[in-house]
């Protein structure tokens, strides 16, 4: 308890020694973070308590770390700074709250001496009116704490929210790749409401119960300061729970928070693969699988409820003792004549409104607990950094004029082996390039680099004589549209989807996009037209539609630069027909990048360059690289011949 006890000293002296003001701001730091110390710094007698992190797991993150109670604190400050003019209201009005709640056990003091000693018909005659005048006015102000806080723990949430969010778009895909869409959607949202649990009620408890501890430990020493002092000895044993159950409350959420994250994925998985799993006939081993997470998180609740039914009954039986103390030597100093009935019963009064607040330390520790391992790794995952890193001050990209350049380009997924190795290649404008290989040489890989998706690891990619790393990355993907075979359509109008390439797009605009995408007779058949719902993945449309929306929306962008990712290769031969002749319009007057599978779909293009284990083997036109009989003939007959 020597830390908790100095800790006001040790930020009131870091404050004095800042070259800031002592603003609302600070005073607002100052107070958080000692009631910071209220609430969870017994975890280990203050700040040096460091947060427990399990052993990796299965679909655990990688970038989770331990950070200290000091380093929650220090980072959840800035997000609530904003609030400090608000915050400052309602630590008045709480101060005020515990001043009357004081006031309130001391004025068992002339009720028993004055009134039922003493006899005294007027005093009895005007404290009925100011204990009710008392209550009205500690309520007022009850209310505007409450509220306050209340609002501000809500406000705290919601920039949460949109900071993870934000921050979330701004990772670059390698990141998706190493990690499950479950464990990054229970971040977003267990993790945050865990947090909002803690900031929102547990910190109005907190900041509450401790203004009241300071207050009802000054009125108790102003009663009776022997019997105060016999009092404070029990406050570190009643801690010793909290102090205890801390370390398995953060343990238990922690556990808990991760087996949320992997039946989140689990969910995520069944529901998009719904189409397999039947096929499959895995319906009863998905359920097995699943009731095997759910009976995990199970007996993890359980063992929450365990910690919470013995925590509270033993801090009961631990104020029970205490108070057994007292009542025997308070007695016996009214029985000699050293106190007054009224004196001991008004400290009595104050002692059991005391130890309210310290029990309820205990009660909502658990929540604070959750929300200290929710805001561990909502801070951890805010600290992992893009591997695309934007140069400050980057430059805008000129618009596309003359070619795209790979220059000598190797590249490498982290701890893998070179998939790409010194490409070498010129694409001037208007230029229809295709790019055909076996599965694995790194057809795609090398369509990532334009966009920036991933960096380089050596060479150069130039756009125009400017290398893609120099200039803004929202100037450079504004210049590129992408159709991939893994259509990406959202759960919303068709009118949306085709207008997400370019927000603010008349109605004019995105009809005729739809119908250079040959998508204008399926999309007014639909049950609203442009206004129907097509579900999730564009699940109510069927492949070719589903792809022909997603190049109608390619076609609306505009943009000079253009990226086809084996756009046909996953439909039959009918819808193949109809997308091809929408590409055919959306490559108009386009430079062109196609990867592609079937090779019926490349014939005309201008130049066929052929990957394998990331190198450029052969490079030419369709009849050219037959007549070569190498490797751009022998994927040929694979595909044509029987």
């Amino acid at each position: 308890m020597r830390e908790v006890v100095i800790a006001p000293s040790l930020l009131l002296a870091s404050l004095t020694k800042s070259r800031l003001s002592f603003s609302t701001a600070r005073l607002t730091r100052y107070f958080l973070l000692y009631a910071g110390y209220c609430a969870v710094s017994f975890q280990e007698y203050g700040f040096r308590q460091e947060t427990y992190l399990p052993p990796v797991v299965h679909g655990s993150d990688e970038y989770d770390q331990s950070m200290t109670n000091k380093e929650i604190f220090s980072r959840l400050v800035p997000v609530i700074r904003p609030y400090g003019g608000k915050m400052m209201v309602a630590m008045v009005a709480m101060i005020l709250v515990a001043a009357f709640s004081a006031l309130q056990a001391y004025m068992v003091k002339p009720l028993i001496d004055h009134i039922f000693v003493n006899k005294n018909q007027a005093l009895l005659n005007i404290l009925p009116f100011a204990l009710v005048a008392l209550f009205a006015v500690k309520g007022i102000f009850y209310y505007i704490y409450f509220y306050i806080l209340e609002w501000i723990g809500q406000c705290v949430i919601r920039d949460l929210r949109n900071q993870i969010y934000a921050h979330l778009h701004n990772l670059s895909l390698n990141f998706f790749h190493k990690h499950s869409t479950g464990s990054l959607t229970s971040r977003i949202i267990n993790d945050v409401a865990l947090l909002q649990g803690s900031v929102s009620s547990a910190l109005v408890k907190v900041l509450r119960d401790a203004l009241s501890v300071i207050g009802l430990l000054g009125m108790i020493f102003y009663m009776d300061w022997r019997l105060a002092t016999l009092s404070i000895v029990f406050l570190p044993l009643a801690f010793a729970p909290i102090v205890f159950f801390g370390r398995k409350f953060r343990q238990v959420s922690t556990s808990y928070q991760e087996s949320i994250g992997e039946t989140s994925g689990i969910l995520h998985e069944t529901i998009s693969g719904a189409r397999i799993v039947k096929a499959f006939c895995m319906e009863q081993y998905e359920q097995q699988r699943f009731g095997r997470k759910i009976d995990k998180i199970f007996d993890i609740l359980m063992l929450d409820t365990r910690y919470r039914s013995v925590s509270h009954p033993l801090m009961e039986v631990i104020g029970g003792l205490a108070m057994a103390l007292i009542i025997w030597f308070g007695g016996y100093q009214v029985l000699k004549g050293t106190s007054t009935p009224g004196t001991f019963m008004s400290f009595l009064t104050a002692l059991i409104m005391l130890y309210e607040p310290i029990k309820g330390v205990s009660k909502i520790n658990s929540t604070i607990q959750s929300g200290m391992a929710a805001a561990n790794r909502i801070f951890t995952f805010l600290d992992v950094r893009s591997d695309i890193v934007e140069r400050e001050n980057a430059p805008e990209l000129p618009p596309f004029q003359e070619a795209i350049e790979f220059d000598y380009v190797g590249f490498a997924y982290e701890n893998e082996q070179s998939v790409l190795h010194d490409i070498n290649l010129r694409v001037p404008r208007g230029e229809v390039l295709a790019v055909v290989g076996p599965s694995g040489s790194g057809k795609t890989t090398l369509s990532n680099l334009l966009p920036r998706f991933y960096d380089v690891r050596q060479g150069a990619l130039r756009i125009d004589g400017h290398d893609v790393r120099e200039v803004s990355l929202r100037s450079l993907r504004q210049q590129i549209a992408i159709v991939t075979q893994q259509t990406i359509l959202f759960n919303d109008t068709v009118y949306n989807n085709i207008a997400y390439g370019r927000q603010g797009s008349s109605q004019e605009e995105v009809v005729e996009a739809a119908r250079a995408a040959y998508a204008l007779d399926f999309i007014q058949e639909l049950p609203m037209g442009f206004d129907t719902v097509i579900g999730e993945s564009g699940a109510r449309l069927s492949g070719g539609e589903r792809q022909r929306v997603s190049i109608a929306r390619a076609i609306l962008k505009d943009t000079p630069i253009l990226i086809l990712d084996e756009a046909t290769s996953s439909l039959d031969t009918e819808s193949e027909r109809q997308v091809q002749q929408a590409l055919e319009n959306l490559m108009q007057r386009r430079t062109t990048i196609v990867i592609a599978h079937r090779l019926s779909t490349i014939k005309n293009a201008d130049r066929i360059i052929v990957l394998k284990e990331g190198r450029i083997v052969e490079e030419g036109t369709h009849d050219q690289l037959l007549a070569r009989h190498g490797e751009y003939e022998l994927l040929h007959n694979m595909q044509y011949l029987d």
